[in-house]
Order: structure tokens, then C-alpha cells, then sequence
């Protein structure tokens, strides 16, 4: 995640608290007020949208919150009551599913433009995106095997976690497979793909072409300092994990698969 203005989104937080219109029926909220009552669901959908520079260009956390309100605008400014809500089971559960639909959607078209100079229509955008589904899966379930699954520990009957792993007990029914030449073009992807940082932390996590190591003496490595770096340092694995399966390609690793 890019590095935004925290005061900004401090500053953001609090007017937003301030100004927070109290809670009654639906009919009785001005346009404004149903903008701002919304507002922290266009956070919530914004955050879930990836901030690294593949992904969103360069926009930053700040900048999805403010393209999502815009989207929020533009959808209470469309709502109709008299269709949408009265006939309504439950009219937040279909306010909010309207007004989802419209920040996700004006969200998507603006980082569409933010990442690159060539301009893709939308609807072909969109197939793109349905079609990436399925390729996305064999990525996933690519790096998770390498990755994720070998440090799962098994659960026992009375809830311990026992320290045989699952890559322990299953067994191995494939052919055996060039390990090196594996592990070299899994350090070259993460080479391509992940800051240095989130390299090295993977690497040495793993013991990819190099001796394992614990995360208190791999965040000494990369400089980071306090009682909970060890923390930091799994969750830069986990993020650097997340960021291979949405940037490699599924023609990347299908022959492994």
C-alpha cells in the first residue's frame, strides 16, 4: 500500500463523526444527510481495492475514499424512493446495495484510467475480468501450495495444533520435479513482482536457495525495530503472497500446475 497523509484521513475521520446525521427513518434524511450517512461504506469498499502501483496507478487509499463519495453522490442523487424503497423488505439492506454497485463501479473506471495511457472500453474490460476469474484461481491455488499450505499445522481432536504439517503426511503421487529450477523461477517472479522488502522477507521465510529463518531475526534484517516487528514481518508475507497472485499471470505457472 502506497504511503498516504495520515492527518488528512485523521481530519477526514473526525469531520465525518462531527457532522454524522442522528439515526431515523430513511424519508426523513436530507440529500446531504444520506451522503454522509454513507460515507463509511464507501471506505469499506474502498479499502478492499488494492493500492499497489499495478493495480491502482497512483492512486492512494485517500484517493479511492474520495472517488467512491463521488460515486455515492451521484447514486443518492439517482435514487428513486417510490420504486426502489417503498415496495423494500428491508430499505437499508437495498440502500446499500444500490449505492454498492455505483462506488464499485465508479471506482473501477477511474483506477482503469489511473493505471495506464491506454483507454479500454469497459465492457471489454469487464469480460476481462470475468474471464481472469478462472486463471486467477490457478495462480492462487499455485502460490498457496508453494506458500501458505506448508505452514499450516494440522489440528488435533483435543484442538492443539500438532507440528506435523500437511506436507508431511500427504502423500506425493507426481513425478519428481527439478527443485532448483523451481525455486530459481519462484525468486525470479518475486524478483519482478515485490518490493525488495517483501522479497527478502518471503525468501528467508520460506528458505527459497537460502537457509530458513525466524521472523525476529528477518526483521532485524530488513530494519525494522519494536516488541511486534516479528508481527510485521508475517503480515508483509501474507501481503507479498497476496500481491503474486494478483499480478502474475496464469501462463506463468501453468506449466507447474
Amino acid at each position: 500500500m502506497k504511503k498516504y497523509n495520515v492527518q488528512n484521513y485523521i481530519r477526514y475521520k473526525e469531520d465525518l463523526k462531527a457532522s454524522m446525521p442522528e439515526d431515523k427513518f430513511y424519508d426523513y434524511y436530507t440529500r446531504d444527510e444520506m451522503v454522509i450517512k454513507f460515507m463509511p461504506l464507501v471506505e469499506n469498499i474502498a479499502r478492499k481495492f488494492s493500492t499497489s502501483q499495478q493495480a491502482s496507478g497512483v492512486l492512494s487509499i485517500n484517493d479511492l475514499i474520495q472517488i467512491g463519495a463521488e460515486g455515492l453522490i451521484q447514486a443518492v442523487d439517482k435514487l428513486d424512493w417510490i420504486n426502489k424503497l417503498e415496495d423494500s423488505d428491508d430499505i437499508e439492506k437495498t440502500l446499500k446495495s444500490f449505492f454498492s454497485k455505483r462506488i464499485k463501479g465508479n471506482l473501477r473506471r477511474r483506477i482503469d484510467m489511473a493505471r495506464g495511457n491506454i483507454r479500454i472500453p469497459e465492457h471489454k474490460l469487464n469480460e476481462i475480468r470475468k474471464n481472469n476469474g478462472k486463471d486467477k484461481k490457478m495462480v492462487e491455488m499455485f502460490f498457496n501450495s508453494i506458500f501458505s499450505s506448508i505452514d499450516e499445522e494440522i489440528i488435533s481432536d483435543n484442538g492443539n495444533a500438532a507440528k506435523t504439517t500437511y506436507a508431511d503426511i500427504i502423500e506425493d503421487k507426481t513425478e519428481d520435479y527439478n527443485k532448483e529450477l523451481l525455486s530459481a523461477y519462484i525468486l525470479s517472479l518475486m524478483e519482478k513482482y515485490l518490493h525488495p522488502r517483501e522479497y527478502a522477507v518471503l525468501r528467508y521465510s520460506y528458505g527459497i536457495n537460502a537457509d530458513k529463518m525466524k521472523a525476529k531475526l528477518i526483521a532485524e534484517m530488513i530494519g525494522l525495530k519494536g516488541n511486534s516487528a516479528h508481527v510485521r514481518v508475517s503480515e508483509i508475507k501474507k501481503e507479498a503472497i497476496q500481491k503474486l497472485i494478483e499480478n502474475v499471470d496464469h501462463s506463468q505457472v501453468i506449466d507447474y500446475l
